[in-house]
């Protein structure tokens, strides 16, 4: 089976918004300088090449090779990151590491499963960092622009099995019920200005209308995208929020 994200790493990389100075410099502090961190569903570095130069290492894994090399081309600069292949099902085979980061990739794995087993593997004082978006984000500017388009084309948005869409648990919900109960959030808002090409090329990046995914159909759907988000927002400039949660899991203290 292919990857869900096959074509859409040069799309992820250039218009996917990063998490912002201030989250990745709290997620700095809270793992050390000394830290050898696994960046878990890396993509191609968003969390793993800014935080980098803040600790000792960072095991940057994925399972989709063209998220991995797309890495290894942005982060070349970098030299104390390792860009593995690998997925949240092989933990034990990975070399050791002392926390783990998780930007956007932890709804597409089995939560529970995961989160036991890294009960098994991290240090006591290790712990599970959630960065992305808060529990109740505000819907981009131009979503409802974009569900018509979909709809047109028949592309829906995938919703993987452990997502809070299908099983209504959120990650804090998750969180509570595992080993790393103890947990604390930090949010962060940017006011930004998203234009046209960045809309367009977004749509690319995520798993429902991948190039791959959409095929021989992509031109006709960048055309109809385009026509659409202009007739809604002649201007082609969308001002907007966004939001990035930083959440910190620890194990509980004894006693």
């Amino acid at each position: 089976m292919g990857s869900p994200f096959s074509g859409a790493a040069p799309y992820y990389a250039r218009h996917r918004l990063d998490h912002g100075e201030e989250a990745v410099a709290h997620v700095a502090a809270v793992l050390g300088e000394d830290a050898t961190v696994l960046d878990l569903g890396c993509g191609p570095g968003t969390v793993a090449i800014p935080l980098a130069p803040h600790v000792r290492e960072v095991l940057a894994v994925d399972p989709d090779p063209e998220m991995l090399a797309e890495g290894r081309r942005r982060g070349a600069h970098v030299p104390n990151i390792r860009w593995l292949s690998g997925d949240s099902t092989g933990l034990a085979a990975l070399p050791p590491f002392g926390h783990v980061v998780m930007g956007r990739s932890f709804h597409w794995m089995d939560r529970r499963a995961v989160l036991a087993e890294l009960d098994r593997l991290l240090p006591a004082d290790g712990v599970v960092v959630l960065l992305g978006p808060s529990r109740q984000p505000p819907e981009e500017p131009w979503e409802p622009a974009m569900r018509r388009v979909r709809a047109r084309f028949g592309v829906g948005k995938q919703t993987a099995p452990a997502t809070y869409q299908a099983t209504g648990l959120h990650h804090h919900d998750v969180l509570a019920a595992s080993p790393f109960s103890d947990v604390t959030t930090a949010c962060w808002e940017r006011r930004v200005t998203t234009g046209l090409d960045t809309v367009l090329g977004l749509q690319f990046s995520y798993s429902y209308s991948t190039p791959a995914h959409l095929g021989e159909r992509l031109e006709a759907f960048a055309e109809d995208a385009r026509r659409e988000l202009l007739a809604d927002n002649p201007s082609g400039e969308w001002e907007h929020v966004r939001q990035t949660e930083v959440v910190v899991a620890r194990r509980p203290p004894r006693g």
